[in-house]
């Protein structure tokens, strides 16, 4: 039987560490999607590409061939063969990277690479559509949310730690105006899937929201086992 957890929420809600967490703790693969979407961002960053005009990305679109490795454990993201992981935490790129999030062709193109991944082996996968459109059929869903404040203070708390110059402010309009973004764009828009439990991390530490999905997801996983037993 092949597992799949699918977590949703808007920006700097905490799912990509939290992700990471539960995978550790169920022995799961974790699959990071919002690095792929930022990876085509940083693409047309560093090509001179438009985020915004579909056109030009459309017709280069094939020039870009994005993998995943494992190393430690962690996932890497290699674009036209290059370790890129690093470069796509910037705020610039996040930006960047909920523009061509819009385009048909690139959500194609990645989701197809993502459902290739989660048909193969259990993964828990994180995003903005998983449990909508991605892996719809998910065996277990959560949409993960916070409060803007909240979510901002984390982000700016990541980026200081790192050493990267920020200012709170700017980070909390960044995430309200990406939330818009996210909520209202015309294809696959951030929503919560019917099937899916809230968690609001506003109060919880990364462990505490980890344990309570894992205890979940396992409490679920054990029933459908207990009533396929042949």
């Amino acid at each position: 039987m092949i597992y799949s957890i699918a977590i949703d929420g808007p920006a700097a809600a905490g799912k990509s560490t939290i992700a990471r967490n539960v995978a550790e703790k169920t022995g799961l693969i974790y699959i990071n999607t919002g690095a792929m979407y930022r990876a085509v961002a940083y693409w047309c960053m560093k090509n001179g590409v438009p985020t915004r005009e579909k056109e030009p990305l459309k017709s280069r679109i094939n020039e870009i061939d994005i993998n995943i490795s494992y190393e430690n454990g962690i996932q890497q993201l290699i674009l036209n063969g290059e370790n890129v992981t690093e470069d796509l935490n910037s705020e610039e790129v996040g930006r960047e990277a909920s523009k061509v999030s819009q385009f048909p062709f690139v959500r194609l193109k990645l989701v197809k690479l993502q459902q290739e991944i989660a048909n193969k082996q259990s993964v828990v996968m994180d995003g903005r559509d998983i449990g909508t459109k991605v892996l719809p059929g998910a065996f277990f869903k959560v949409y993960m949310t916070a409060s803007s404040s909240v979510r901002a203070k984390r982000r700016y708390d990541e980026l200081t730690a790192k050493g990267v110059e920020c200012d709170y402010n700017t980070i909390l309009s960044d995430i309200e105006h990406r939330d818009y973004e996210d909520e209202n764009r015309e294809l696959a828009p951030l929503k919560q899937a019917s099937d899916a439990i809230l968690i609001d991390t506003s109060d919880m530490s990364v462990d505490e929201a980890s344990d309570k999905i894992k205890e979940l997801f396992e409490k679920k996983k054990e029933e459908y086992e207990r009533n396929h037993k042949s």
